[in-house]
């Protein structure tokens, strides 16, 4: 497997004086110049996609990097960059982080691939629909278009189920669920297989769900794992896995230690958990115990770990191998 449709992530802080955000890690590939550039980079509000995020409070995806405010647009078409969407994370209505995942196309023939933002807004509709997308592929015209005609009531199709539970939602075969996802005959159609929904909002009336979908040629990332605390909230559990390497979804239980004592081997799950800040690790076989196992079977070259946001508390950590 040479490629994911996630290609590269990007965290940025809210500098001493609160007045920046400043470069605070990344995973980038293969792509050294856009890592460059990025590193040396800072933001105020409202400048380029993560100080717009900041600003706006909420979500923000560009579809494509050209007639926007991008400031790395060269870069980023040479590094094989697409798209991209800005989640800012707040703990207790500040800023904490704004955390930017970059996604884009492959050589790899007929390959679909896309990337959501949905909304609800109670003062405009009782349900959730499409902010903007970025859809790649021979036959994702057809897809696009039912997104944009599509309204998803809570707990209706992937990005709303993901809205009713406040956690992620994977599924390993959109055209083989109809009732779980809507537009499973237009996926099918496109080619599209995978599909993940993380919620980027923490407010019920007015959230955000972000999706993620694939096909098996071009995944979203190598493999994908979800960790939720146990009900003492001393141990994060991994309660689901699934790999594209290995064919499929696992149960296999693992734990990682959450308590503070644990801090030197805790690692970036467990550092995105009790921060409420993502984590990314651009060398994950040196995470602890099971992560660096599950990055070392498949030959990944970054671990990328969410924190989903419920509420004022994290209640999952989505990990994702790219």
């Amino acid at each position: 497997m040479s490629s994911t449709f996630i290609k590269a992530a990007e965290v940025w802080l809210p500098s001493e004086d609160g007045t920046l955000l400043e470069f605070g890690g990344g995973a980038f590939g293969p792509a050294r110049r856009f890592a460059a550039i990025s590193r040396e980079m800072c933001f105020g509000r409202g400048e380029g996609l993560p100080g717009r995020a900041w600003d706006e409070g909420r979500p923000v995806l560009l579809p494509r990097f050209e007639g926007s405010n991008f400031r790395r647009v060269s870069a980023a078409r040479d590094a094989g960059l697409a798209c991209a969407v800005a989640l800012p994370l707040f703990v207790h209505d500040s800023l904490s982080s704004v955390l930017v995942i970059f996604c884009g196309p492959d050589a790899v023939a007929d390959a679909a691939s896309g990337l959501e933002l949905w909304h609800h807004d109670a003062r405009i509709t009782s349900d959730m629909r499409l902010v903007d997308g970025a859809f790649f592929g021979a036959n994702a015209q057809a897809f696009e278009s039912a997104s944009r005609d599509t309204y998803l009531p809570r707990g209706v199709g992937l990005p709303g189920a993901a809205w009713q539970r406040g956690e992620a939602v994977f599924l390993e075969n959109l055209p083989a669920v109809p009732g779980r996802f809507l537009r499973a005959q237009e996926a099918a159609e496109a080619g599209l297989l995978r599909g993940l929904a993380i919620p980027a909002g923490s407010k019920l009336e007015d959230s955000h769900v972000l999706s993620f979908l694939a096909d098996a040629k071009l995944p979203l990332a190598r493999r994908i794992e979800r960790w939720v605390p146990d009900a003492a909230g001393a141990l994060l559990r991994r309660v689901y896995a699934f790999s594209e390497l290995h064919g499929g979804a696992s149960l296999i239980e693992a734990t990682l230690p959450a308590s503070a004592s644990a801090s030197v081997t805790a690692g970036s799950i467990v550092e995105a958990w009790r921060s409420a800040m993502p984590a990314i690790n651009d060398f994950p076989a040196s995470e602890p115990g099971a992560p660096a196992a599950a990055a070392t079977a498949i030959g990944s070259w970054a671990l990328l770990a969410i924190p989903v946001v419920w509420g004022d508390e994290v209640v999952e950590v989505v990990a994702l191998y790219l």
